[in-house]
């Protein structure tokens, strides 16, 4: 209940109010003790009490009965009894539910509630995946790469493409981010399908949750958003990992606001032990680092577990307000446990606080909460107050109406695929399978062409070695025409001369004849008179002839 502007959780065996200072709120806690002691309800009780002073909680339901805190509690005898015990009545008890909003990362509980693969990071999406150190740097060097080149990871499609993207071109990003194992590549995709098997991939999409949704009001109320996580704690990697994811978010989204009257935001962290199961020693140093800077943010958060045992000592060294409900120890071992959570109490003579430790009863604790100064209290046995709030679940109906009556159920209940990594890298590979046929039927064609080009070739010498041959032997044909049309001109030219000689030989001889006839006479006659004269000329005509036959023979 909030009483006198405090926190009231319990009674101590003196009667005295036990009260949770809002202003120490902040300074984180501890909710501790052994199964079926009272944990739940002890949730409930502070829960409820910082949502009626205005501050909005988160809590997971593990077991869902947390999400009864909607509707007000059943009145019975038992009731009635604690009511007259703690003077409830006076105080102003009274039967009520809570302001809920409810969600589930599956979507079947709840209003669905998503993240993107680029805002829970390398370092959380590795222990999700339980990857080995060596994988653990790969997914670093993908989320570089990424970044990088603006491939943006909202979903789990996005950086499987990713990851092909890379293996696909691990020569092209080697020097500049080192070597890449083709086989831890393979090792990281097979890790995200089997976290896809399980269903964990709808962990990842969009509308990623806008962590201010969280921090609302309803009439004056804190905003109690409780995860159910029947089924998500079944991969305890998921469920811490998520709300460690949660808690990253709140710290780096959240402004410093120093020390204030009461905290912006109280967060439950049930079944803590997953958080630090298995956890590399970064993840520690990271836990540990948030819980230690958050409260200047003004968050609180409330570890709930069986045995402080489970939170390592650099955390639990952060956690001022104590809750210690019973501890069964029938063991060395658990013995120890109890002794290790007695000491983390400022004593209180009045008690031992590890006898006290092992015979508390149910809705029975150990309690110790820092006083106005900062300063633990001292150790006091107390009994927890009932809430106001239903204890138990509610039915499907109800889950139905509180779901779909949020006015946050329009903004997450149907998921959109945003153009993304997978989208660009698709049209990536498209364009380069496109590229690549081009290249190929390019490629094909230079080679069919330059084929049908040294056909061409061969034919073109062919035809040219045939025209060669047919000219050459027109050239002989003609050559030889030629040299037969020569010869008979030639034949022609010399019968012609022969004709023209024997034409002029035959006019010569005629009038040479006659004239040596006629010169023969004349000489005759004067040597030898008639008969000298006829001797003489046809001496004269013969040697006329021959002279003239001498110079045209042939």
């Amino acid at each position: 209940m909030f009483k006198d502007g405090k926190v009231w959780i319990a009674q101590n065996d003196q009667g005295e109010n036990i009260f949770i200072l809002p202003k120490m709120a902040n300074r984180h806690g501890l909710v501790a003790g052994a199964t079926g002691t009272g944990k739940t309800v002890t949730l409930k009780v502070m829960a409820e009490s910082f949502s009626e002073m205005g501050v909005p909680v988160f809590m997971a339901d593990v077991k869902g009965d947390i999400a009864g805190m909607l509707c007000p509690g059943t009145d019975s005898e038992d009731m009635q009894k604690r009511i007259a015990k703690f003077g409830l009545a006076e105080a102003g008890f009274s039967y009520k539910g809570c302001p809920v909003t409810l969600w589930d990362i599956f979507g079947k509980n709840g209003i669905p509630l998503r993240t993107t693969v680029s805002e829970i990071g390398p370092l959380l999406l590795a222990r999700i995946l339980e990857l080995n150190d060596l994988q653990s740097a790969l997914l670093n060097i993908i989320f570089k790469i990424a970044d990088d080149n603006n491939l943006l990871l909202i979903d789990t499609k996005d950086i499987k493409a990713c990851i092909n993207y890379i293996q696909d071109h691990r020569g092209d990003f080697e020097p500049d981010y080192g070597k890449m194992s083709a086989a831890s590549l393979s090792a990281i995709q097979r890790a995200i399908v089997a976290l896809e098997l399980a269903g964990g991939d709808v962990f990842f999409g969009e509308p990623a949750l806008n962590i201010h949704d969280w921090m609302t009001q309803d009439m004056g109320k804190g905003m109690i958003n409780i995860l159910d996580s029947e089924s998500l704690i079944s991969n305890g990697k998921l469920y811490s990992t998520f709300l460690l994811w949660m808690l990253s978010e709140l710290f780096e989204t959240l402004p410093e606001v120093g020390d204030m009257p009461k905290p912006k935001m109280v967060f439950f962290f049930d079944e803590a032990h997953l958080l630090f199961d298995g956890a590399s020693k970064a993840l520690l140093d990271k836990i540990e680092q948030v819980v230690k800077l958050i409260r200047s943010k003004g968050v609180g958060v409330y570890f709930c577990t069986q045995n402080p045992r489970d939170i390592p000592d650099g955390v639990l060294a952060q956690l001022g307000n104590k809750i210690q409900h019973g501890l069964r120890a029938y063991t060395p071992a658990e013995q120890k446990s109890v002794k290790a959570a007695a000491a983390s109490f400022r004593e209180n003579p009045a008690f031992d606080a590890v006898e006290v430790i092992q015979a508390l009863g149910t809705g029975k604790a150990l309690v110790s909460f820092l006083g106005e100064d900062g300063v633990p209290g001292m150790a006091q046995k107390v009994s927890i107050l009932p809430p106001q709030c239903s204890m138990g679940g509610i039915t499907e109906n109800q889950r139905d109406q509180a779901i779909k009556g949020s006015m946050l159920y329009g903004k997450y209940a149907e998921s959109y695929d945003s153009d993304s990594a997978y989208e660009f890298l698709m049209r990536h590979g498209q364009e380069e399978a496109a590229a690549r046929q081009r290249a190929a039927e390019e490629a094909e064609q230079a080679k069919e062409d330059a084929r049908l080009a040294k056909e061409q070739a061969k034919e073109n010498a062919r035809l040219a070695k045939e025209q060669a041959k047919e000219e050459a032997r027109i050239a002989r044909e003609q050559a030889k025409e030629e040299a037969r049309l020569a010869k008979e001109a030639e034949k022609q030219a010399a019968a012609a001369e022969r004709a023209k000689n024997q034409a002029i030989k035959s006019v010569g001889n005629s009038v040479l004849g006659t004239v040596g006839r006629a010169v023969g006479k004349s000489l005759g006659a004067t040597a030898g008179g008639s008969f000298g004269k006829t001797l003489g000329g046809n001496l004269g005509a013969s040697l006329a002839r021959g002279i003239f036959g001498t110079l045209f023979k042939g």
